[in-house]
């Protein structure tokens, strides 16, 4: 694939902020343009939805404390036992809800 140089030549900016290029003075650059008005941006239904479900997730911990204080005594007890049937049927489910999500 060939790239064409452009029409018009890109202008060069200043090496440093006093310095300028030979031929021109600063009072030949143009003016900055004003402020006059404001401008308004709108990020749409979604981004709100998801700034309130970020509000909403902020206050909610993690992890359940009480729950894997259950766990540890549990294990420590020797009355924890894992019920590889379940674990394998959800892993399982989670495959199969990842395969569904790639493919759309």
């Amino acid at each position: 694939m060939k790239i064409d140089k452009p029409n018009k030549p890109l202008p060069i900016s200043p090496m440093g902020e006093n310095s300028s290029r030979p031929g021109t003075s600063k009072t030949s650059q143009p003016a900055a343009p004003s402020q006059s008005g404001s401008t308004s941006v709108s990020l749409g239904s979604t981004a709100t939805q998801l700034h309130s479900m970020e509000s909403s997730m902020a206050g909610t911990p993690v992890v359940d404390a009480n729950k894997v204080n259950e766990i540890k005594l549990a294990i420590s007890q020797g009355r924890f036992q894992v019920n590889s049937g379940v674990v394998a049927d959800k892993l399982l489910e989670t495959v199969k809800a990842l395969i569904g999500n790639n493919k759309g």
